[in-house]
């Protein structure tokens, strides 16, 4: 069976590292990297192979940083004629990018079945292009594997009821995988001179955050007064708009900026942390697993179950808001298994097997 899966942002080359583990397991399975460039700068895309030990690309479409609509288009070009070119079995795609869209939109047009690895998912905010590309990818695939109950539920409102699969979370995997290594190897919190549990670890890179100048500078003037060191790993993208809105980085005496890091940095910062600020999704969830409490600065999330937990308090970027939830952080008492005990790739690889039969 040949598969072809399509990668183009750190998340989705972390989730696909444990389904490649999978693949190569199998000798009846083929599986063809396609990365298409969405992540384009090296720190966030290049390292993430090196470390993970992630094969490299069959191919490597270099797309890189464009409108929405021009950079899913310049994809669905390209991935149209590379599957043209295989003939794969099975599309398999990852997440809510425009990568996973324009794979997604590709294989449809050519009626090839779509695997969608964290299906189900909703925000309900339909002005997120990671909303949009969610709803779309799962109305046109055949085999949806759900994270959570949640995502199945949210599937079925939407008339999906065939080829779901409550999988758990391929990230719980991940975790479990490589936090032991972290531990062991990173010495990213001693490189930058941390105090377990004496600092935020935090993220800042989506629109409703960065779009527009006066409002980072706000936001990022509201972490600094909180008080706390805040080591924020920072994004292309936030760097960029920094330079654009001609925002210094040492006008904030109590934000950390420093370069994007490694998978096992990030992992060995975030577990070392007292808390978590983000408005990444991602992120959320790694909080939860790494059992860090999470403050995310957005107005919903697709993480629902760890708000209700109590692990996970939106703040959007209300000021008071984000002060009194740093000063009021706590560690909730439970932390129940929201996203499964690590199996979620081996059940993914089960569901894609009994398709192909």
């Amino acid at each position: 069976m040949k598969i072809l899966t399509i990668i183009g942002a750190r998340p989705q080359f972390i989730k696909a590292c444990m389904m490649s583990k999978e693949f190569v397991k199998e000798d009846n399975v083929q599986e063809m990297l396609v990365h298409t460039g969405q992540h384009y700068d090296p720190s966030m895309s290049d390292i993430f192979f090196e470390q993970l030990k992630i094969p490299q690309p069959d191919y490597h479409l270099a797309v890189g940083s464009h409108s929405h609509g021009k950079q899913t288009g310049k994809m669905l070009m390209e991935l149209e004629e590379i599957m043209l070119k295989e003939q794969p079995e099975m599309v398999l795609v990852y997440g809510d990018t425009n990568s996973t869209l324009a794979g997604a939109l590709a294989a449809a047009k050519l009626h090839i079945p779509i695997a969608h690895v964290e299906a189900g998912l909703r925000s309900f905010n339909k002005r997120m292009p990671e909303e949009q590309n969610r709803i779309l990818t799962d109305h046109l695939s055949t085999l949806l594997f759900c994270p959570t109950e949640t995502a199945v539920k949210h599937l079925e409102k939407e008339g999906i009821v065939n080829g779901v699969f409550q999988t758990g979370d391929i990230m719980c995997d991940t975790v479990n995988f490589f936090l032991p290594v972290a531990i062991e190897h990173s010495s990213v919190c001693t490189k930058l001179d941390l105090e377990k549990g004496n600092y935020f670890a935090a993220t800042i890179h989506r629109a409703e955050n960065t779009a527009d100048g006066q409002q980072l500078t706000q936001l990022l003037n509201t972490l600094n007064r909180t008080g706390e060191k805040i080591v924020i790993p920072i994004h292309p993208r936030t760097r960029n708009r920094m330079k654009e809105y001609q925002i210094q980085q040492t006008q904030f005496t109590n934000l950390h900026f420093i370069e994007p890091l490694n998978y096992l940095d990030m992992l060995a910062l975030v577990h070392d942390a007292k808390g978590v600020l983000t408005d990444s999704g991602g992120l959320q969830k790694e909080a939860y697993l790494l059992k860090t409490p999470c403050i995310t600065l957005r107005e919903e999330t697709e993480w629902t179950e760890t708000v209700i937990t109590g692990w996970n308090q939106l703040v959007g970027n209300d000021s008071s808001k984000i002060f009194e939830a740093v000063e009021h952080l706590q560690i909730p008492q439970e932390h129940p298994l929201l996203f499964g005990e690590g199996l979620t790739s081996k059940k993914i690889l089960d569901g894609i097997l009994a398709f192909q039969k």
